[in-house]
């Protein structure tokens, strides 16, 4: 184990993580949750299902609403089928495939309340059924638009951050370094990242992790509209100081990063979180420029694409690997 950090381990854990110290796994995934199992209640009251579905990819929202309605309308078809279709008229009788149809469809404009008049229940069941459809549909459809517009609505940071973070050279010294860049076209400034990272330890047989803040070079930066390069200067002052590759890669390491701006469009503060382990530093390596020039040489070119593209380079030899 590195000499610095075992330096380090001696002084008193004062970083305020919200983790325990006992606390085991990725602490932070990558869509920015706590990777957290939360046990002794039950599924209804564990998750909240506003947030739920405001989370979701919009392929997953929009698939979870088209399989939903189907299936809400396929399980009402079934119940008009078992009452009888002679209780609906209006129905193509040539044959149960057909009659199904027309139940189906039937079904779906009750539950959407259009009615178009072809299809009409007859007696008090199906009558019923129809009346409670049409009532469930609304409501449905009053959550659903609730969901559009939240998902619409909700101010979000927008940041892509890069894959990995990177031990590169810097200043006779070296320093961790990560990338992200807005890829929408929203305003952000007054940017501010925070630091910290997890280190597990051994003490007296048994792993606990230590919490420390990392000081950056650059905190806070007025606008972010290129990429941003967070730099952590590895010095007598950083956990890491004294750490080989070989130390990288055999401790369990977690770079917390915490990222909050102010976004001008919905004139709220706006926060994205990420984090690195161990597997996902690459040792002696920078990142290449991710932006250009415009062919016409009027406007700046930010390429996404490259935002995880790094070249390896040899580090400078610090005074404590020469001993």
């Amino acid at each position: 184990m590195a000499r610095g950090f075992r330096q380090k381990i001696r002084q008193k854990n004062t970083e305020n993580s919200g983790f325990g110290s006992s606390a085991s796994g990725r602490f932070i995934n990558k869509d920015g949750l706590p990777n957290v199992q939360k046990k002794g209640v039950n599924v209804f009251n564990k998750l909240s299902w506003y947030h739920t579905m405001l989370n979701l990819s919009t392929f997953r929202f929009l698939t979870y609403l088209i399989v939903a309605y189907i299936l809400i309308n396929i399980i009402f078809a079934m119940i008009y089928f078992l009452i009888g279709v002679e209780h609906l008229t209006g129905i193509d009788k040539s044959d149960p495939l057909n009659e199904f149809i027309d139940v189906f469809f039937f079904s779906s404009q009750t539950f959407t309340t259009v009615g178009y008049g072809r299809i009409a229940p007859v007696g008090f069941t199906a009558s019923l059924v129809a009346t409670f459809e049409a009532f469930l549909g609304l409501l449905t459809f009053a959550i659903a638009t609730g969901l559009f517009y939240g998902r619409f609505s909700r101010p979000r940071a927008y940041l892509r951050f890069s894959d990995i973070t990177v031990i590169a050279p810097f200043q006779d010294k070296t320093a961790l370094m990560f990338r992200l860049a807005p890829y929408k076209n929203n305003a952000l400034t007054d940017a501010e990242v925070i630091l910290s990272t997890a280190i597990e330890v051994i003490e007296d047989g048994v792993a606990k992790n230590n919490f420390y803040r990392l000081d950056t070079q650059l905190g806070k930066i007025n606008t972010l509209a290129l990429n941003w390069t967070v730099v952590h200067k590895i010095d007598e002052n950083s956990p890491f100081y004294g750490f080989s590759e070989d130390d990288f890669k055999n401790i369990n390491i977690e770079i917390i990063v915490h990222v909050r701006a102010f976004d001008e469009v919905f004139s709220n503060t706006v926060v994205q979180r990420s984090s690195y382990v161990s597997r996902e530093i690459v040792y002696g390596a920078k990142f290449t420029t991710m932006y250009y020039p415009s062919k016409e040489n009027l406007t700046t070119v930010l390429d996404l694409d490259k935002i995880n593209e790094y070249q390896k380079v040899d580090l400078p030899i610090l005074e404590e690997e020469q001993l």
